[in-house]
């Protein structure tokens, strides 16, 4: 086990795969890239479930293995990302923070992870968020998704030892300077610097050090 300095995430050192479990995630991976594909060629609503299995070379059932509906589909990535803060909680061993402060210290580094995964990929990214904003249906879905990852977010300090109140009060801090990043454009290339910039007012209000933060290069 190897921890990742600068991230506050742990890289876990993992034996290979069996055959079953890499099949199952090459299944999982081509209904995710048909899905896109037939997205970008129909558009959201001019697809079915049925032609999102029949790309994939894979059954409904396979699918429904997978996704509850198509519009899981859409946000896979997100999956992945709670999938990283549950993975973190569990190799993680920082002792709990002492207050709110240190607890919104804490989850900085992870959400500023978070970003850089979800962004590693501009123009996945760029689409991604464009199909969003089509439709009211996936925007309630976004919002849903990033409550949950609020949620991973407050049981990771929770874990470490953080009263309920202190870990719920950091998480929704913590998403509220991711959410100021993407209200700021949403540009995946500035997305990590602006939630930095959020984190950084966020943790000097009160100290009387608050000031206006210089807008990250290529922000506008």
């Amino acid at each position: 086990m190897e921890r990742q300095t600068g991230t506050g995430m742990l890289a876990v050192m993992t034996p290979p795969l069996p055959l079953v479990e890499r099949k199952q995630r090459q299944a999982r991976q081509r209904i995710i890239d048909a899905a896109r594909e037939l997205f970008l060629e129909r558009g959201f609503d001019g697809v079915s479930v049925g032609d999102i299995a029949e790309r994939a070379e894979v059954g409904r059932t396979t699918f429904f293995r997978h996704f509850g509906d198509k519009q899981e589909v859409v946000f896979a990535k997100e999956q992945e990302l709670l999938d990283t803060i549950t993975a973190a909680r569990q190799a993680d061993g920082t002792p709990a923070p002492r207050n709110a402060t240190e607890a919104v210290e804490q989850l900085r580094p992870i959400v500023l992870a978070l970003c850089a995964q979800a962004t590693a990929d501009p123009q996945d990214y760029t689409r991604h968020f464009q199909l969003i904003e089509q439709h009211p249906e996936l925007r309630a879905r976004d919002a849903v998704k990033t409550q949950q990852i609020a949620d991973k977010l407050s049981e990771l300090l929770i874990h470490r030892g953080s009263d309920q109140a202190t870990a719920r009060f950091a998480a929704q801090i913590a998403i509220a300077c991711y959410q100021t990043a993407k209200s700021l454009g949403n540009n995946p290339r500035t997305l990590a610097d602006q939630t930095q910039a959020a984190f950084s007012r966020a943790l000097t209000l009160g100290t009387g050090t608050a000031q206006t933060q210089p807008e990250p290069p290529g922000s506008e």
